[in-house]
């Protein structure tokens, strides 16, 4: 507005000039409110990992300064004082030949009557080389005879694992698996393996074929531990999409102290906790925060551990909207999080009976920050305006003890980090296989990744697993047991 635009409002009177001003701070306010719901959209839509439960891939890692780093305490690499780690030599029995170079001659001078016996230790240079790829091929002939008597034809009996074994025996089998699920090979890939590197053509039906016997193998194995986990006393559980031929569907990942099962479901309700765990489950479940895990919870009267740490990444959300007064009460609450933490990592230097107490003081203290001392301000009408405070003081009035269950129940976590980790090879077969086209590829995906997230956590060869399922498939004994024994 000019000066001369000024002076004619105020010349037409008091009433006037009023009702102007009046109409502006009208159109001020709601400009206010504009301006702050777009500032609370851009907030949104700056989430990243830090601030959401996004995936780390999804951040834009153009950014200057994305990750605030610590600053570098050191040199890279080996460290000055620090004990040499070195790779333990093969033993003489491990040695397939060996070669020795010797001098008999001065090298310099060119004698050979001055040449004495070192008391120099031998120089041994050990080196690993790839012997030529082969593959043994059998054939089995079945010869028949002809019974006069019976007046029929009879063949020799064969093994029964030749016949289930088909052309691909059961090395070759299992091989096929752990190329597929541990390497995130895609069949494209493994075809060109057996053709380049063992000169065997295969389709890629055929590798379908040999993944189901595999599957197939692992059934009996799957369902002992999925009939296991209602058993158990603490569970850590998460989910990541999907894809089944385009179709959105879900891999569940329940971890559990000494295994770890993977099911692909087409729900990411609490219909599947139900199927698994059923009604009467009586142990701790390590979770997030999704709504699944809270109906479950309240429908069943589930002990739930929340992660805290996805508790922290929704706080520091909330540090990113502009709002001053939501700013600081989630530096408030980060703060009273982040001493509890520092804690638990002073627990060794307590007594068990100090770290309670401690614990139970530090969680009063987060109580409080996220509650008590929660700001608020109204609009016109009585409604709350700081809404993501609201909604964090509200998880908090419903929900707050469930993220402390692990200072009072021993073997609880107080975040569900661990069932991330476990679940993050599942990411990378996806990305890299598209995921599954059928109900029996989802039956085998999560069958073969059980083994091998299990496998992993127990520090055993998930291939020396998996050859031996095939083994009992196809000879008909008892498939082998994720289960080990703990006593």
């Amino acid at each position: 507005m000019d000066l001369r635009t000024a002076q004619d409002i105020y010349r037409q009177g008091e009433a006037s000039t009023v009702a102007y001003l009046i109409k502006q701070e009208a159109n001020y306010q709601g400009l206010l409110v504009v301006i702050e719901e777009k500032e609370r959209q851009i907030a949104f839509l700056q989430k990243n990992s830090l601030t959401s439960s996004k995936p780390p891939s999804s951040d834009d890692l153009t950014k200057k300064n994305y990750r605030e780093k610590e600053p570098q305490k050191g040199k890279k690499g080996a460290q000055k004082g620090h004990a040499k780690h070195a790779r333990v030599p093969f033993t003489d029995d491990e040695i397939d030949e060996s070669i020795s170079y010797q001098l008999f001659s001065c090298p310099r001078c060119k004698s050979t009557d001055t040449i004495l016996q070192s008391d120099q230790p031998v120089r041994t240079i050990q080196q690993i080389e790839l012997k030529e790829m082969t593959d043994v091929i059998k054939e089995f002939k079945v010869y028949a005879i002809w019974c006069d008597h019976c007046q029929s034809f009879h063949e020799a009996a064969i093994p029964e694992q030749i016949l289930k074994s088909g052309l691909f025996g059961e090395k070759m089998t299992a091989l096929v698996a752990y190329l597929k699920y541990v390497c995130h090979a895609s069949f494209s890939t493994i075809r060109k393996f057996f053709r380049d590197i063992l000169q065997i053509k295969i389709s890629r039906g055929y590798l379908v074929k040999l993944i189901n016997k595999v599957s197939e193998a692992l059934k009996s194995t799957y369902l002992e531990l999925l009939h296991r986990l209602p058993l158990e006393e603490v569970l850590k559980v998460d989910e990541t999409g999907h894809k089944n031929n385009g179709d959105r569907f879900w891999t569940w990942v329940f971890k559990a102290d000494l295994y770890v099962l993977f099911k692909v479901d087409k729900s990411r309700g609490s219909k599947v906790l139900i199927e698994v765990l059923g009604e009467n489950f009586n142990g701790v479940l390590s979770c997030d925060y999704f709504s699944a895990y809270r109906k479950f919870r309240q429908d069943f009267n589930v002990t739930v551990q929340f992660c805290l740490a996805h508790l922290i990444r929704n706080i520091r959300f909330l540090t990113t909207i502009t709002e001053p007064l939501t700013q600081k009460y989630a530096n408030n609450l980060l703060a009273a999080i982040k001493d509890m933490f520092r804690l638990i990592h002073e627990k060794e230097k307590m007594t068990p009976a100090d770290f309670f107490n401690q614990m139970q003081i530090a969680k009063r203290k987060i109580l409080s920050a996220a509650t008590v001392n929660a700001p608020s301000k109204l609009d016109e009408n009585g409604k709350e305006k700081l809404t993501e405070v609201k909604n964090m003081v509200d998880r908090f009035t419903k929900f707050g003890e469930a993220y402390f269950e692990f200072i009072t129940t021993p073997g609880v976590d107080p975040t569900n980090n661990l069932a991330e980790q476990a679940i993050r090879f599942i990411v990378i077969d996806r990305h890299i296989t598209q995921g599954t086209r059928s109900d029996s590829g989802q039956r085998a995906s999560e069958r073969i990744w059980t083994v091998i997230g299990t496998c992993q956590l127990q520090g055993r060869s998930a291939f020396d697993f998996l050859h031996a399922a095939v083994v009992s498939f196809f000879r008909g004994t008892k498939s082998p047991s994720l289960l080990v024994d703990t006593g």
